[in-house]
């Protein structure tokens, strides 16, 4: 698996990272043995990147991914692991500095962990992004100051609110931006804002390269917010892979490796399958390139809806 290097912070990741929201039972029910064999079985293959938030399944997902870490037996310096603050199940958003220093603790509590490698203010257009700037952000480097977490992030839809927040804080304070639906082959609008990232020295981690579900042969969930458009043409280049013997997800997963900037892409898993599968895709690519000519075909359905979006957040004024 290939190691790439995370912004200025000097950790190098596995460029597939292994994404918990799952172990929190979002998509259906996984036992504690199925998970602990999904994070043996990734860790074994060289992924050494894990990300959860006491958002995912109201903290089942942390607790979860917290023992089948331990069962891992390894020394804590082999994988890293970053996790949220700011988005609760029960009680929604609360990005204050009280809430977010309590949050870390708790969390750490549940991953049975000292410190986390990451910490990220999660899904910020939900909250005032001058709050974020004024009052989360210090907080969080406090947590840092204190070795509770190793660096910071900041998480979201809108690509806007990164360069927002960054404008606005001394150099060095957002060490990492998780961005997701932004970089598959439906939109890849992350890339306008890749060069002021670096410029930054900001990390990027890339999350949902199938668009949440958009760039499967099954379809997204009922509530996923894209319009009847862009879910038909999505549905409509599955439809096409599938005709042709090819699979929409391997080809989605593979296309937003290819981009070298960007550290590692965030795949959701909950079963050695799914492991087994991504890994594959991974290995794949690497041996053998991308299938273009598949990728030129789904490029064309999609054309029409290249980069449509949704809206995510409260209007910042």
């Amino acid at each position: 698996m290939e190691l790439r290097q995370l912004g200025n912070t000097g950790l190098k990741l596995s460029s597939v990272g292994f994404g918990a929201s799952p172990l929190g039972n979002v998509f259906g029910t996984v036992s504690d043995e199925q998970a602990i064999a999904s994070v043996r079985l990734a860790f074994q293959s060289g992924i050494n990147f894990f990300d959860t938030s006491p958002y995912y399944g109201g903290t089942l997902s942390e607790k979860v991914l917290g023992k089948a870490l331990k069962a891992l037996g390894v020394p804590r310096n082999e994988y890293f692991v970053s996790t949220k603050c700011g988005r609760y199940k029960e009680e929604g958003f609360d990005f204050s500095a009280d809430r977010v220093t309590r949050s870390v603790e708790e969390s750490l509590e549940r991953l049975q962990l000292d410190y986390v490698d990451i910490l990220q203010c999660h899904d910020i257009e939900f909250g005032s992004l001058d709050q974020i700037v004024n009052e989360t952000l210090p907080a969080l480097q406090k947590l840092k100051e204190a070795g509770k977490t190793r660096f910071i992030g900041i998480t979201g839809l809108p690509l806007g609110i990164f360069t927002y927040v960054l404008d606005r804080v001394p150099p060095g304070t957002v060490d990492v931006i998780l961005s997701y639906c932004h970089y598959c082959i439906n939109d890849s609008t992350l890339e306008d804002i890749i060069p002021y990232l670096k410029s930054k020295g900001v990390g990027i981690i890339n999350a949902s390269p199938l668009a949440m579900g958009l760039l499967t042969e099954s379809g997204p969930p009922e509530w996923h917010p894209a319009s009847p458009e862009l879910k038909s043409a999505c549905q409509a280049a599955a439809n096409h892979c599938k005709e042709k013997g090819k699979n929409i997800s391997k080809l989605a997963m593979q296309y937003s490796l290819l981009n070298k900037e960007i550290t590692t892409v965030l795949v959701g898993m909950k079963s050695v399958e799914q492991v087994e599968e991504n890994v594959a895709a991974t290995r794949e690519l690497a041996a053998s390139g991308i299938d273009e000519e598949a990728l030129s075909e789904v490029e064309a359905i999609l054309k029409p809806v290249k980069n449509q979006s949704w809206p995510s957040g409260i209007q910042q004024s």
